[in-house]
């Protein structure tokens, strides 16, 4: 992930490694360097232009400080003005009593129907009581993909045939969810192949017929520049509660990360980082900015480290090295437990 962002960063600003202090010359370099760098990401030109003069305009009030190089104080006043550029960020729900109604909606390809499944299991995880319902009557194939993913999550899944009428299936869930123990009711919307007024009018009749809680966009992240102007396209239609950026683990060059909050106002709330429907994270914007600069996201890793590991064999294990009884068989299933966290790169 931001691969291609993250190197030319680290190219930018080791220029400036062992410059001893931060001059006029060498911070204006360095900030041509980090201007250069994001819009090969595909970064809004605007948004570089008033990012660069945040921090142009804070490096220039930076009082030197002896112990740091040019380019940690420059790291430094990137990571803050990334942190300030994409957040803040409230992951909340606001729920309220009754049953609450959550719609997605966003363009063919997107990965609306895989993120469906995963804010569902998120949900689920939080303890509601969440279901499907399969609304997106243009792609046939929609609605037995979400039956299937509903099967494997063991989340209701509320459906009916192709050629009924996108509007009415959406009011017919929330009659047959109060019926039935579910709390929370996930639309899975039609897309298109582009943005049209049909889509748009379909879109809207939903939320004024149905008046859902929270709507969010699902965004692609490698589309870049396009995620941006499909969401602000949306947003102007609906009023977005916020966005969903699928494929974040794929070659995504970061232009919509870093653009979508600055360009629509709506925040980016969580991130799809892989196929599997447990791969949904909270978006948190300090995070992701130590992602962007190379410096990791142990937050990230302890959180699903807390997910994954069984804490019960791993204190019997801590035990058993206490007395010297730690075998080939315990190191085997430590390993394991490791592995559940995926990849030793990631």
């Amino acid at each position: 992930m931001f691969d291609s962002l993250q190197q030319n960063l680290s190219t930018a600003l080791n220029t400036l490694r062992g410059r001893g202090k931060l001059s006029e010359s060498n911070m204006q370099e360095g900030v041509n360097a980090v201007q250069r760098a994001l819009l090969e990401a595909d970064v809004n030109y605007d948004v570089v232009k008033s990012f660069i003069g945040r921090v142009s305009e804070e490096a220039h009030g930076q009082d030197v400080l002896r112990t740091l190089d040019p380019s940690q104080q420059i790291i430094g006043i990137v990571h803050q003005e990334l942190i300030n550029l994409m957040g803040p960020v409230d992951h909340s729900f606001n729920f309220s009593g009754g049953i609450s109604i959550l719609m997605l909606c966003g363009l063919q390809g997107s990965g609306k129907t895989t993120t469906a499944a995963k804010l569902a299991l998120h949900l689920r995880d939080q303890e509601r009581q969440p279901m499907l319902v399969a609304a997106d009557l243009q792609r046939p194939a929609a609605i037995e993909q979400l039956r299937v993913l509903g099967e494997q999550i063991q989340v209701p899944v509320y459906t009916e045939s192709i050629d009924s009428n996108p509007v009415t299936v959406c009011q017919n869930a929330v009659r047959a969810a109060s019926d039935a123990s579910v709390d929370t009711i996930i639309l899975d919307t039609a897309g298109r192949l582009h943005i049209d007024e049909t889509l748009m009018e379909e879109l809207r009749q939903i939320d004024r017929k149905v008046q859902p809680r929270q709507i969010y966009m699902v965004c692609d992240a490698m589309t870049g520049q396009d995620a941006v102007n499909s969401a602000q396209a949306f947003n102007n239609a609906l009023e977005l509660d916020g966005v969903i950026l699928s494929k974040m683990d794929g070659d995504a060059r970061g232009g919509a990360a870093l653009s979508v909050k600055a360009v629509t106002g709506v925040p980016i709330k969580f991130v799809g980082m892989g196929e599997k429907l447990d791969r949904l994270e909270e978006f948190h914007p300090e995070r992701m900015a130590g992602r962007i600069l190379g410096m990791g996201d142990v937050v990230t890793l302890v959180e699903k480290a807390q997910r994954e590991f069984d804490q019960e064999k791993m204190l019997e294990q801590q035990e058993k090295l206490k007395k010297g009884k730690f075998t080939l068989e315990d190191f085997r299933d430590q390993i394991g437990q490791m592995q559940k966290l995926g990849s030793m790169r990631d």
